[in-house]
């Protein structure tokens, strides 16, 4: 199974299909480790030609694609597995559905909701916002004491919501695997030397 670590790329809502297979590829060559296609204001027939052209990508580099909360569109595309949030579609249903795919859980600040996750088959849990986020200023504030709260939690978890490079290392410290970015990564005026920094918080000095 792929290692869960290290830099989560999370789309941004961009209709422009080329910019966005530029901006993606420039996060995975900067370091990123997972590309989770999330665009909620993409119609139906731009979904799927962005999503196709993502996996492309993903595919020539080896990084796995996750489909956020369209299951139908990760088996159409034979995508690498797909991301569901509390009101996107019961877990243990999803997983036998998608088989060995990959499995994400959007579980806010909730460590129930993680262990239930992981109990009805989980790859991996997130837990946000963890900070301030311009993405879903809405979100519930999700402790940091929630990345190692509970020992019987043992899938690897991922912080998402206001992800910074002044702030993920404490997200790191805390136990955070992986970093879920979308702002502070695709804000940047230099997108991979961004991602490279993101990922030398696991990976060292010599991360390029």
């Amino acid at each position: 199974m792929t290692p869960i670590k290290g830099l989560y790329a999370v789309t941004p809502d961009l209709d422009d299909t080329e910019r966005l297979c530029e901006i993606v590829t420039e996060a995975i060559l900067g370091g990123a480790t997972l590309v989770q296609y999330r665009n909620k204001q993409a119609g139906h027939v731009l979904r799927i030609a962005q999503a196709q052209a993502l996996l492309a990508i993903c595919r020539q580099h080896g990084v796995p694609l996750i489909i956020n909360d369209h299951v139908k569109l990760c088996l159409a595309l034979d995508a690498d597995g797909v991301h569901i949030g509390g009101t996107d579609g019961d877990i243990a249903a999803t997983r036998q559905r998608i088989g060995n795919k990959l499995l994400g859980a959007s579980c806010y600040n909730r460590i129930d909701l993680a262990l239930q996750a992981q109990a009805a088959g989980a790859d991996y849990v997130a837990f946000g916002a963890c900070f301030s986020s311009q993405t879903k200023p809405q979100a519930p504030e999700a402790a940091l004491s929630l990345f190692n709260m509970n020992p019987a939690l043992t899938v690897p978890k991922v912080a998402i919501g206001g992800i910074t490079l002044d702030n993920a290392p404490q997200a790191v410290a805390a136990g955070a695997d992986m970093l879920a970015v979308i702002g502070s990564l695709w804000g940047s005026s230099d997108i991979r030397r961004t991602a490279q920094q993101f990922s030398r918080l696991y990976n060292g000095p010599s991360s390029s």
